[in-house]
């Protein structure tokens, strides 16, 4: 009996302690000395924080900022933000399948896609969305995410919006069955004159190889001989599709890329000789806004002489990212590797650990230092390479193009800078398109639309809407920016009006990039002897 007791005081007193240090200042010594620091702290907050806090909302404040200290693109994505953050690669998502804009606190379906369960529905382009779900959606705190969060939704679901339409004086409602909304990669294929073809790609995603083998298919009944892929503002998106695509252009057993990081062993890419289009004369277009997957593309073209690289310096984005998913739907998107292009260059350009700001800030750098109008401004961080054929490249900020070409200031004037800086422009655009859009149906095609609206003379009617809303009107300054002012308010309507490949062509009638490939391939058949 005196021992059991005697037992039953020691184990009495160990067990007090651990309570005493467990709800004390104590405990931060089980912090300092635990492998598992940060999960200790959360317990801390949790046990002895004098008000009471949402841990779950701690966390999801504390991920960025830890995955920010590593690098620029390690990042966490939300559970809400998750599926949108994924919709665009995957090449489709399930909603009700319109593009809108909001406008003077209303929602305006600017386009119908084609197909789409809204048109099913008989929605029209025009349409201004009041209500969802017998609810008011109207006002100056509704946002594109919230929009986007009530009309999409599980498949074969269903949504009832309020629309207000032109000529009607009391809300329609319209039940729409949501589905499966297609999204594509390819915003425009045609012939931009006898011999060439153009492809516009404006992500790298899961259907990217398939859209462009459908694009290439459609210039060869064109009889192109000749392509131009503009990658320009294509922001990247799978590395398996900007490798299946540089294998359609390049010869058996050709390195594409390679990637290799800390834990990851070197890992390369290689052609299988199967491509269709070894031998076709190839411009690529990038600008800044060009970075990963396309600069994979870029660089394989490049490195490999396969294809001649036109604009401005690229991105320099060499980062690998693996997606790693958490049970609830949110997820992180973790840097694992560096991709290298076959010269052995990686193109990811300089950052210092967290520092976003100054990393967000190069391509404003870039712009004031004078790259984008002096092709001898562009600094290379990173030593210099070899193409295959023996051209001097550069890795450590960017794919340098082959031929440069600045971007065109002709007519910018700070009357210009408002007008677009302030959204004016854009405002104008849709307002001028809901109130003539009867009018603007009579025009199918581009060219007619265009010359409609140039005989309308829109930049007068453009001033006069400005100086009623704020911007004064300076006639000297319109004078000189009136071709932007014009191409710029143009673009808008027939964007609105018909469709992305529309707006497209429109803009590449006057762009000097465009110009630029058209020259080469003109000056390349003087070369070789064609006339």
């Amino acid at each position: 009996m005196p021992l059991i007791m005697a037992l039953c005081v020691v184990i009495g007193i160990m067990i007090g302690t651990f309570y005493a240090n467990h709800f004390s200042g104590n405990r931060l010594n089980i912090i300092n000395s635990g492998s598992n620091r940060l999960n200790n702290l959360l317990h801390i907050i949790d046990d002895q924080y004098v008000d009471t806090v949402n841990i779950n909302d701690l966390v999801e404040k504390a991920i960025p900022q830890i995955l920010s200290e590593l690098d620029p693109h390690s990042v966490y994505i939300s559970a809400k933000d998750a599926q949108t953050a994924s919709d665009d690669l995957k090449g489709s998502f399930f909603g009700v399948g319109i593009e809108f804009v909001i406008r003077q606190d209303t929602l305006h379906v600017q386009n119908v896609i084609n197909g789409g369960p809204a048109q099913k529905a008989g929605l029209l382009a025009g349409d201004k969305i009041v209500s969802i779900d017998g609810k008011p959606f109207v006002g100056p705190d509704i946002t594109n995410e919230e929009a986007m969060h009530k009309l999409k939704g599980p498949d074969k679901s269903k949504v009832k919006v309020g629309v207000m339409r032109y000529g009607t004086k009391k809300p329609v409602t319209f039940e729409i069955t949501r589905g499966e909304v297609k999204t594509k990669s390819v915003m425009a294929t045609y012939m931009l004159d006898d011999e060439t073809g153009y492809i516009r790609i404006k992500n790298f995603g899961e259907n990217t190889y398939a859209e462009m083998l459908v694009s290439l298919a459609q210039l060869s009944q064109e009889r192109f001989k000749n392509l131009v892929i503009d990658l320009r503002d294509n922001t990247g998106g799978y590395l398996e599709a900007a490798v299946q695509m540089a294998n359609e252009f390049l010869p058996d057993n050709k390195l594409i890329v390679y990637t290799e990081g800390r834990k990851v062993q070197r890992q390369e890419y290689k052609t299988d000789g199967r491509g269709s289009y070894q031998n076709m004369p190839l411009v690529v277009l990038i600008n800044e806004n060009s970075a990963s997957a396309s600069e994979i593309f870029a660089g394989a073209m490049q490195d490999n002489d396969r294809g001649t690289i036109i604009g401005r310096r690229s991105f320099g984005k060499g980062l690998v990212q693996q997606q790693i998913g958490f049970p609830d739907g949110s997820l992180i998107r973790l840097t694992i590797a560096r991709y290298y292009t076959p010269s052995g260059r990686c193109i990811q350009k300089p950052y210092n650990g967290g520092d976003a700001d100054n990393y967000k800030n190069d391509i404003v750098s870039r712009y004031e230092h004078g790259e984008f109008f002096y092709a001898d401004s562009i600094k290379h961080d990173g030593p210099a390479y070899h193409t295959i054929g023996g051209r001097t490249v550069y890795g450590g900020g960017g794919i340098t193009p082959d031929i440069f070409v600045a971007e065109d200031t002709t007519g910018i004037t700070s009357y210009y800078r408002a007008a677009s800086s302030t959204g004016l422009i854009l405002q104008f655009a849709y307002t001028y398109t809901d109130d003539n859009r009867q009018k603007l149906q009579e025009y199918s095609e581009m060219e007619e639309l265009s010359k409609y609206l140039v005989r309308q003379n829109m930049v007068d009617k453009f001033a006069t809407y400005a100086n009623s809303h704020g911007l004064q009107r300076r006639n000297l300054m319109i004078k000189k920016s009136h071709r932007l002012l014009e191409l710029y308010i143009n673009s808008r309507i027939i964007y609105s009006m018909l469709d992305e490949q529309a707006w497209i062509q429109y803009l590449n009638q006057s762009d000097n990039t465009i110009n630029a490939a058209l020259d080469f391939f003109k000056n390349k058949g003087k070369a070789n002897g064609k006339k």
